[in-house]
């Protein structure tokens, strides 16, 4: 009888999960930064499943750019599969150079985080592990850096996941963020040399909630001033000019004066287009395939 035939995606699937569970069973201990996106959800799962809620933490950075519906959505997760979770409260808006929202923004977001998160890792003899995936490499995303500097794993990279290959295994899994739409912070809206503030989080982050209270699934307000640009699905473009005039009416009640509709539809990172990154660290310090020494 002739065997039955094999999905080699299916097989190199499972071989990086395999990988994957290695890793985390190596590293023993964990505390993983927990966002609530497709990537930090499935990892959160995953080391729960290998490692249990005693030895896998997962930690959740509350400040103004976490969007008020990703606060509560980790809240939810983490009361629906059981896990140790924990929000603590992030100050990079303190930190001037975070303010001044140069190319290299993130890289101070994620010193503040590993500030804050490193001393519970100490703490419990765990090491931080980030959602950080193979493809996230090939952005500009320096933010990357500054966790690799202060100890911190990326336990998906390490293992070959792309995105599709989580979200894919989040399917099998029975995870409902498997189709989750990318939630960014929200300082991702505007754009580089523009200072960020409070009060421009908070009006993106209104603008953002009225168009998912209107149906629109995927969403960027992209903050200009006065003038908000406004990402939708491709799909969705039709629909957004259909409903202009909710649109608008919704928008402007988040404090704009000017509404735009973006035509290309969604880009994830367009505001970094033009931008020469280092979302690649290249030194063998540095390298985010490393699985370093136990803490």
């Amino acid at each position: 009888m002739a065997n039955p035939v094999t999905d080699p995606m299916a097989d190199r699937l499972d071989d990086k999960i395999r990988l994957l569970h290695e890793i985390l069973r190596d590293l023993d201990r964990v505390v993983v930064a927990f966002s609530g996106g497709a990537d930090s959800a499935f990892l959160a799962a995953t080391a729960r499943d290998v490692l249990g809620s005693e030895r896998a933490h997962c930690v959740t950075a509350i400040s103004p750019s976490l969007a008020g519906s990703e606060e509560v959505d980790c809240r939810a997760l983490a009361d629906e599969w059981g896990l140790r979770w924990t929000p603590v409260d992030t100050e990079e808006m303190a930190r001037a150079a975070y303010r001044a929202n140069d190319v290299d923004r993130c890289y101070h977001c994620k010193a503040e985080l590993m500030d804050v998160v490193a001393p519970i890792a100490d703490t419990e003899r765990s090491t931080v592990i980030l959602g950080v995936n193979l493809d996230d490499l090939a952005d500009h995303r320096p933010g990357q850096r500054a966790a690799l500097e202060r100890g911190a794993v990326f336990p998906l990279v390490q293992a070959g996941l792309t995105k599709a290959d989580i979200r894919e295994a989040s399917r099998r899994m029975g995870l409902r963020t498997w189709d989750k739409p990318a939630a960014a912070c929200l300082a991702s809206r505007v754009p580089y040399g523009t200072p960020v503030s409070v009060e421009i989080l908070s009006r993106v982050d209104r603008a953002e909630a009225a168009l998912h209270g209107l149906g629109f699934r995927q969403v960027r307000v992209r903050h200009y001033g006065e003038t908000a640009r406004i990402e939708v699905d491709e799909a969705e473009l039709a629909r957004a000019v259909s409903a202009r005039r909710s649109v608008v009416d919704a928008v402007k009640a988040a404090g704009y004066r000017y509404v735009t509709l973006d035509l290309e539809g969604f880009r994830s990172g367009n505001l970094n287009e033009g931008v020469v990154g280092e979302a690649t660290v290249r030194s063998a310090e540095s390298d985010p395939r490393r699985v370093p020494d136990q803490r």
